[in-house]
Formats: structure tokens, C-alpha cells, sequence
């Protein structure tokens, strides 16, 4: 390939090695995948086993959920333009789609924080029942990815206003960005596998 061809690639996979960071990643989420399709098969089975605890459609604030929903779904959007900038070479306007997708990351991870606090108020615990134990597992989970992916986005951050775009930084932010997506459409399943089924029992 010659130099020409290569300059024309985005600059996150100008360099074998970020090259390599990318498909190396795109492994990583594979397992990720493995994993959450554990979680929701276990849901699945333990579905609607409450025992004595309030059942998900007496607590389940739809509301909420969708609001949820949409932060994540405009998080997701926001670091998508935070990508395009980068690409046109606009620090500016980059740092500023990461920090409104940071914003809405805690924003997010707030309403899950109050969600869980009201659940374990009204009676619904991980110890409650098998079906809270698998509600709690699986979104929790996804709580703790998010919570890992608004600290490496923070570091991110830091990277980026010191060095600003270049070969490395890029590769990174191409792959954070990658597993912001990947959250989004995990939370599309737990929105509609959990909450919207839950709503009915």
C-alpha cells in the first residue's frame, strides 16, 4: 500500500499497531457479548420468580426507564460527533461532544443509582428474590461497565487536552468509542427484555 492509500485512511488505523488495537478489540467485546448473553439467559429463566417481593410491574417507573434510554441513546450520538471532529481535526469541538457524552454518562449512572436505591426501599433487593438477585446482576453489570467507561473517558480527556489528536490518541478514542456503542446496545435489550416484559407481570 502506498503512502497515498495510507494517508487517505482515518488516522485511527493509520498504524499497523492501532490497526491491531481495533480488531484486538473488537475480540474483547465478542467475550463482553458472551457474557451479557450469560446474564440474560439466567434473567430469562428466573423471570417472574419473586416469591414474597413486590413483582417488577409494581415498581418499574416507565418514565424512567425511557428517560434512561434516552440519555444513553444521545450519549451514544454526542460521541459519535466527538469521533467526526476528531477526524476533521477539531480539538475544540471534539473536547466539547466528550464532555456533553460524559455529562449524560453520569447523568445516566444518577437515575440508575436512584433506581436501585427506590427498589431496595420498597422491599426489592438482591436478596429478595431469585428474579431481583437476576435484575440486580444484570443491571448492575451494565452499571459497573458504564461506571468503568465514564472513568476511562475521564482519562481520556486528560490525554487528548495534552497531547491532542494524533495517531495514538485517536486509536483510543476510536475504541472507547466502540465500547460506548456497544453499552448502548446492550441497554436497548435490558430496556426492552427487562423493563418493558417486566411491566406486565
Amino acid at each position: 500500500m502506498n503512502a497515498s492509500e495510507e494517508n487517505s485512511k482515518p488516522l485511527e488505523y493509520q498504524t499497523e499497531q492501532g490497526q491491531m488495537n481495533i480488531v484486538g478489540f473488537w475480540i474483547f467485546l465478542a467475550a463482553e457479548m458472551a457474557l451479557f448473553g450469560t446474564l440474560f439467559a439466567t434473567y430469562a429463566v428466573l423471570f417472574g420468580r419473586t416469591a414474597d417481593s413486590p413483582a417488577p410491574g409494581e415498581l418499574f417507573e416507565p418514565g424512567i426507564a425511557i428517560v434512561m434510554t434516552l440519555i444513553l441513546l444521545t450519549s451514544s450520538f454526542t460521541g459519535g460527533l466527538a469521533i467526526n471532529d476528531m477526524r476533521r481535526g477539531s480539538v475544540k469541538g471534539m473536547m466539547t461532544w466528550l464532555l456533553i457524552t460524559l455529562a449524560l454518562g453520569l447523568t445516566f449512572l444518577g437515575f440508575e443509582i436512584y433506581e436501585f436505591y427506590h427498589y431496595a426501599t420498597e422491599g426489592a433487593t438482591l436478596q429478595s428474590s431469585a428474579y431481583w438477585s437476576a435484575f440486580f446482576v444484570l443491571t448492575g453489570t451494565h452499571g459497573l461497565h458504564v461506571t468503568f467507561g465514564i472513568g476511562w473517558l475521564i482519562l481520556l480527556l486528560i490525554q487528548l487536552a495534552k497531547r491532542g489528536i494524533t495517531s495514538v490518541t485517536s486509536n483510543k478514542l476510536f475504541i472507547f468509542g466502540l465500547y460506548w456503542h456497544y453499552l448502548d446496545v446492550i441497554w436497548i435489550f435490558i430496556f426492552t427484555g427487562v423493563y418493558l416484559l417486566g411491566m406486565v407481570i
